[in-house]
């Protein structure tokens, strides 16, 4: 037996659509980020380019287990001493960005080198039901219906 390393050649990318509406944002964000590596194929290559194209829409509906909503803070520096600043998870999805925290917590599951930059790029996350990709006939991916722990109501 001879292990299988996948050529350019051999990849296949797909369009894939998923509602984020009610879906737990730390299961939505493990199964994107799995299809973005391309680890549901058979034919997986750590080194390679390998995933789907993923739309997310409805990233603004998406939900938090506990009390993650008001407790979980993004945080940034502005680069000045002292200039370490915070929001929260509900400011954020209040804010003119929510689709912001569904990115990140696919982002942050990626891994941090020029291959995960690459594999970011085929994410699209949209805060409403509205995205520019029909032409690409993207296939839907129902993660509510996968595991019942998956959703959880408002």
């Amino acid at each position: 037996m001879k292990t299988f390393t996948a050529t350019p050649a051999d990849i296949d990318k797909k369009w894939i659509l998923i509602d984020a509406e009610g879906v737990v944002l730390g299961r939505l964000a493990t199964i994107v980020a799995s299809r973005l590596r391309g680890k549901h194929k058979p034919t997986f290559t750590p080194h390679m380019d390998m995933g789907d194209n993923v739309i997310v829409i409805n990233a603004d509906k998406v939900q938090m287990t506990g009390a993650k909503r008001d407790d979980k803070k993004y945080y940034w520096h502005t680069g000045y001493p002292g200039g370490i600043k915070h929001r929260t998870a509900r400011q954020i999805l209040e804010g003119e960005h929510p689709e912001r925290v569904v990115y990140k917590a696919v982002e942050r599951m990626i891994s941090r080198n020029k291959l995960g930059k690459q594999q970011m790029t085929n994410l699209r996350v949209y805060a409403g039901d509205q995205h520019p990709h029909e032409a690409q006939q993207p296939e839907t991916l129902d993660v509510k219906a996968m595991n019942p722990k998956n959703t959880r109501s408002a």
